[in-house]
């Protein structure tokens, strides 16, 4: 075997060892600042655990932005993390263990990612409205950061309203302040080298065996940027943290639409049917697919919170999540 085949295959375990690692760490941190703070776990899951583990999409998206010649990465990025964050990532986290959310969750969360992937559906669809052409604008972009605002606010509403498990955070391990910060920013930052290592090593990999770069943006690209949500739910989901584990995820689809690709939009728009055939996002009809997917995906997670135990995640649920996202990926190669 190719020598170099094999460091980089060394390299993509590394990389998978450290992000679990800092995963371990991060959960362990937020888990204690929710003890420290005397709030909900489901807050923090919200808000530093969501904000931080999306990360890798906002570092992309904004390179991507300024130098304004892949706009289809700010969109595909977005769009592929998020399906694969509900499919793959709670997939996993629920087939280790069930995941029960709350009420808020099922009533307003969820409900809110919903309406996200639906307003980006819309707002890319220019023409239905009477416009010359699908794009995405300056404008678009200050719509999903005003309702990123009304999502911080309902945020701190809850912080201040929501009830805390006082027996669950019994079980959390108390730390200092200075303690606590050490381990969320060693944990991120954990998670972001080991993701690097797992993206640019299993490009590497992939490209040696010969699969295309359209399928690799598509699913190793996106897959690589939500590897810190994928460790952090997957170490929630192991160590029982459920409000964090669905907090993740959820906060992370909102706050990668209506911030990351809302800042995005402000430094550069998106224009679709621009003849760019190396670009996949640019074409509208695959875009709308995959928005599809996105919006059945959401609301897929919906509904699975009133079959089977009710506000629960449950194992064959999680399954039928991982049987979508096979199915999803298997069209993705026969599109190449």
């Amino acid at each position: 075997m190719d020598m170099n085949l094999l460091i980089s295959i060394a390299y993509l375990v590394g990389g998978f060892i450290l992000l679990l690692k800092a995963a371990d760490f991060f959960v362990d941190g937020a888990s204690a600042l929710a003890k420290k703070l005397a709030i909900s776990e489901i807050v923090i899951g919200l808000t530093v655990v969501a904000f931080g583990t999306s990360a890798p999409e906002l570092v992309v998206n904004v390179v991507a932005s300024i130098k304004q010649d892949a706009p289809g990465i700010s969109f595909g990025n977005i769009v592929g993390s998020n399906i694969c964050n509900i499919l793959l990532i709670l997939g996993l986290a629920g087939l280790i263990h069930p995941i029960r959310c709350t009420m808020n969750t099922v009533a307003k969360e969820i409900p809110f990612a919903i309406f996200s992937a639906l307003l980006l559906l819309l707002l890319c669809n220019d023409q239905l409205w009477g416009s010359q052409f699908n794009h995405l604008s300056f404008g678009d972009g200050v719509i999903f950061l005003v309702f990123f605002c009304f999502f911080l606010y309902y945020v701190l509403s809850i912080a201040k309203t929501s009830a805390v498990d006082t027996v669950e955070l019994s079980e959390v391990k108390a730390m200092s302040g200075q303690r606590i910060s050490i381990y969320l920013v060693l944990g991120l930052l954990g998670m972001v080298i080991g993701g690097k290592f797992v993206v640019d090593h299993a490009v590497l990999i992939a490209t040696r065996c010969g699969v295309s770069q359209k399928l690799i943006g598509l699913t190793i690209v996106a897959i690589g940027t939500s590897l810190p949500e994928l460790a952090t739910s997957v170490v929630a989901s192991y160590k029982g943290r459920n409000a964090i584990a669905m907090g993740n995820i959820v906060g992370s689809n909102i706050f990668n639409i209506f911030f990351v690709l809302g800042a995005s939009l402000c430094i550069s728009p998106i224009v679709f049917g621009t003849p760019n055939p190396s670009n996949f996002a640019l074409d509208m009809t695959s875009a709308n697919i995959d928005l599809g997917i996105l919006v059945v995906a959401s609301v897929l997670l919906l509904i699975t919170m009133f079959t089977g135990k009710k506000s629960v995640l449950d194992r064959w649920e999680a399954g039928v999540f991982l049987t979508v996202y096979v199915g999803y990926i298997a069209y993705l190669m026969v599109q190449k």
